[in-house]
Parts: structure tokens; sequence; C-alpha cells
């Protein structure tokens, strides 16, 4: 074997960290929010202030916005597992086939239809093994930031994969830290007097019992409270590394249940609001008082400048009919139509900021449109890291030319599609299983039940109130033809007629 000079090897090492301070690589924070639909903020992504902006408070969020760029148009799909598997995965869902949520494993969540079978998805969600039935094998992008020197943490909620297989545990992901995150998508409390839904008299705790904070057991502590000390205390540790840090901070808060927030839900009773919604904005201000807290720590510990924040949510607000009884009622996603589940832009559109010193521009705002698969190319690049070998196809581009202000996408070619063959079991207009593209500023919506299409011209309706089918039927036939070769392309699945098991067809064979 060749030696090499110690003293060779040591200059040669001196060398490297002195390049490496030179261009220090910059942390990296990915904020998600579960179910925060476009208008639950105080920060305006429409054209005006709504009234949803004047009721909630998100004073952080503003602060964020007034370092970074708003998207107006950032994309997810409309529910959870999906979108986690994407953004993990950097697939589309319609590749990937984890179409619906994930929980328990082998078993499917979607509610019956007297019409359709739904397809053998991938009900164990994603997994970085191809020897797991049911699942979509992938490299994620965190463990490709630790492979090349990130300190990488996971706090919150996962909802990657399904109990008792590999990805229900994101450490398998890359994540040298997990904090609270499992197979389940929603907490089953919020509230610490309740253990985070734990049993402690030895009877079975909920499949949603949030795990790994028995410190805070029987104490007056949300959920997301004790989340934020959590994630600070690993960001404490990760300060001593003297290494670059990736943080998922990723939040169970607002899914249901609507727990009270004590700290903040007076405030809105008093403005009005009833018990219920009142109960939910305070699930917001305590979302975005964790951002505050972050942004403060970053702020202490002189990284803030050096730190890409990167917000998002992973599907629209959970929405429901105008039916509703106001018990039930969290939120609507006005001017958007409908909400969570929901293949208009009220299930699918979300609020979305970007801040990075010196790179992106404060108090800037982007209208071209992204989607979940985008973050995993894009944050590749903003670690610096070019060249990575994975089992997927990456479907995601990077959209590092709109933070630096170059518009280089070439967005009026740009198509985006979502593939949802199931039922989620929610209500409102456009749940249901359909498939979806959008392109430039067209928007085309196929039922797979009826066979029904819907024709949007996003830029003139973003309310989606004008099907627009009928007057151009070309227009039709093209997105038609488009989203009916892509989703063969991928592979993507489609429901069956239970009265014969013929696949119901794709929206360029009708």
């Amino acid at each position: 074997m060749k030696k090499i000079s110690t003293s060779i090897l040591g200059l040669s090492l001196c060398f490297a960290a002195n390049a490496q301070s030179e261009t220090k690589r910059p942390n990296i924070i990915l904020f998600m929010v579960d179910d925060m639909g476009w208008q639950d903020t105080s920060v305006p992504f429409y054209i005006e202030k709504t009234h949803y902006n004047e009721t909630f408070e998100t004073p952080n969020m503003e602060r964020l916005a007034a370092r970074g760029m708003m998207f107006t148009q950032a994309y997810a799909s409309s529910i959870s597992s999906p979108t986690r598997c994407s953004l993990l995965t950097g697939a589309n869902a319609a590749r990937h086939c984890v179409t619906n949520w994930t929980l328990e494993k082998d078993k499917t969540t979607d509610s019956y239809s007297d019409v359709l079978d739904f397809p053998s998805w991938n009900v164990n969600g994603i997994c970085q093994t191809p020897s797991i039935p049911k699942t979509f094998c992938a490299k994620s992008f965190v463990q490709i930031l630790k492979d090349n020197g990130y300190h990488t943490i996971h706090c919150g909620k996962a909802h990657f994969g399904a109990i008792d297989t590999p990805g229900e545990n994101p450490i398998h992901f890359g994540f040298e830290v997990n904090i609270a995150g499992h197979a389940a998508g929603g907490p089953a409390s919020y509230l610490g007097t309740d253990n985070f839904g734990n049993r402690i008299d030895g009877k079975k705790s909920s499949l949603f019992a949030i795990p790994g904070l028995e410190k805070y057991y029987g104490k007056d502590i949300f959920l997301t409270e004790a989340l934020t000390i959590e994630a600070i205390a690993a960001l404490d540790k990760a300060k001593k590394y003297d290494e670059p840090f990736f943080l998922y901070m990723a939040h169970y808060a607002i899914h249901v249940p609507i727990n009270k927030d004590n700290r903040f839900y007076q405030k809105y009773i008093d403005k009005g609001l009833s018990p219920k919604e009142a109960a939910y904005a305070a699930l917001i201000e305590g979302m975005d008082k964790s951002l505050g807290d972050i942004m403060s720590w970053l702020e202490d510990n002189d990284e803030l400048d050096n730190t890409v924040i990167i917000f998002m949510s992973d599907n629209g607000g959970l929405s429901c009919e105008p039916s509703c009884r106001d018990g039930e009622l969290h939120t609507q996603n006005a001017p958007l139509n409908s909400g969570k589940g929901s293949a208009y832009e009220g299930g699918i559109r979300v609020p979305m900021i970007v801040s990075w010193q010196n790179h992106v521009t404060p108090q800037s705002k982007c209208d071209d449109y992204v989607v979940i698969e985008d973050f995993y190319p894009t944050i590749l690049e903003i670690a610096g890291i070019e060249k990575y070998d994975v089992p997927q196809e990456i479907d995601g581009i990077s959209f590092m030319p709109l933070l630096n202000g170059r518009e280089t996408m070439n967005y009026p070619e740009r198509q985006l599609v979502w593939n949802c063959p199931n039922l989620w079991g929610g209500r409102g207009p456009g749940i249901g299983p359909s498939c979806t593209i959008r392109r430039g500023d067209w928007k085309l919506v196929y039922y797979y039940e009826s066979g029904r299409k819907e024709l949007f011209n996003i830029s003139e309706d973003i309310g989606e109130t004008m099907d627009m089918s009928e007057d151009n039927p070309s227009t039709v036939k093209k997105m038609s033809k488009r989203l009916g070769t892509y989703l063969r392309k991928v592979g993507a699945q489609r429901p069956v007629f239970k009265e014969n098991h013929k696949p119901r067809p794709w929206p360029d064979e009708l």
C-alpha cells in the first residue's frame, strides 16, 4: 500500500479547512406547517389583503417575508403523505404512487365508493430499501446532505411511511436526530396535560399519540411549544459541531384536533371569533411564535445571515361545505375554492416564503409557480451539491433561478401534474378521485368517477368559479393529451369500475 506523508496530509487537511471556511456552506431550515391554508396568515399572498389576513396574527411570518421572497403560486399535493413523500424523493406523486395518507402497514385509508375500486397504491409509503412491499424506493435529499457533511435534524411530523416499516422512522432517511417523528399524520392531543395522547395507565395509546416527549407529560405545555424547545436544544448541540446543519421543523400544527392554545386563545375570543375559530387562530399564532423563536435563536447565535429559511405548508387548509355546522368550521381559503383533499386551488396552493441573506431580495414576491418536488434539487443546489446518484427519477426542477431574480425556468411551457386516484375522507368541491394539470394560465381537472372535465383560467379566475371547457374544446383536448401522456409515462395508477373491473379511461381517452 502506498504511504502518504503525515505532514503532507496534515497540510492538505489544513488547506481544505481553510477553503471550507472561505466558502462557508449555508445552514438550511425547512419550516413545514401542517394543513395551513393560503390565507391562514396576516401575510397577504393575494393581490390584496383578505378578511383572513386581518383576522390572523402572524408577526413572525411578516418578519420572514420582510427578509425574503413570498411565492404566490406555491403548490403541494392536496393530502399530507403524497406531499411529504414528494418532498423527500423529488418525485411526483403520480410516479411514487403514495397518493393517499398512510398509517398502518398494508392497510388502505381510502373511503368507500359505490362506483369505483381504487388501485393498489403504495400504502406503506416510501422506503430507502427496495425489499419492502407497497413502497416507493428512493434516496432522500436529507441522506445526501448528511453524506456531504451536513448535520441533519428532524423535529415534528414525519408521515413518510406506515407503522412497522422502515419508512416510519426519519432516521432511515438520513436524519441524525429525530424528535417526535413517527408514522402518524396528526397528534392525538396537543396538550401536555393529556400526555399528547399517550396512556400511562397500561392501556393502549392512540396510534396518533406523539412519541418521545415524556419529559413534558402532565405539564401545562402545548405541543408546538414543546417541539420548539426541543428543536432549539438540538440547534444548541449542532452549533458545537461546527458543521452546517439542516433542520426540518415539521410542526403538527395546525392539523386537527383543534385544541386550545391558551397563550393566544382569549385574544381571538375578544376579537369576536367563535370558540372553535379562536382555537384555530391560536394554533396558527402558536406556530408563528415557534418560527420567531427559531429566527431569534439564529440571530442570537450569529447564524441568521448564513441560514436559508424556507416556509411551506403540506397542503391547503382544512375546509368544508357551507352547510357545515359552526362547530366543524375551521377555516376557508377564499378567494381560493375548497380546501384540503381537493383538486381546486384551495387544496393545493399553499403559503411559501424563502429568506436567504445576500441571495434573495428582501420584501420581494415571485408569481411563478413552483411545486413540492422542486424542493429536492433546490435544497441540494443551495448546499452546493451538484452531483448525486439516486435510484429514483427526479421530477422536480430547482427554483434557484427564481431566488436569484432570474426567471429562466421556462414557465410558460412547464406543466404541473397531480394524480389522486383515491377517495380521501373529506367533503367539499373538487374532492374525489381525480387527476389535474396546470400549464401556463390553464388548469384542467378530470374526475375519474364521472369522466367530467373542468377547465379554468387561473390568472383570470383564481376562485375557479367559471368552467370554460365548453368554450375551449381545443384547449381541453390538448391539456387532456398532455395529462394522459404524462400519467402513462410515469406509471401512474387509476381506479377501476366496480361493475366490470375495467380501468377508468385516461383523460385523453374520452
